[in-house]
């Protein structure tokens, strides 16, 4: 869950420099794919939680 915050702090980072800075808007869009990425593995993760229980 720490990686998950990290990565998702330096896209907001990155985003937030390439709307900002004139000309680099290549950081944006990697910020962009990078959150984009991050959330797309945590449903994945999540999802494959949620099946496994253990029968007690």
């Amino acid at each position: 869950m720490v990686v998950f915050l990290l990565v998702v702090i330096v896209a907001i980072v990155l985003g937030i420099i390439g709307a900002v800075a004139h000309g680099m808007l290549y950081l944006l869009v990697i910020g962009v794919l990078l959150l984009i990425a991050d959330v797309g593995f945590l449903a994945v993760r999540s999802g494959r939680r949620s099946g496994r229980r253990s029968l007690r």
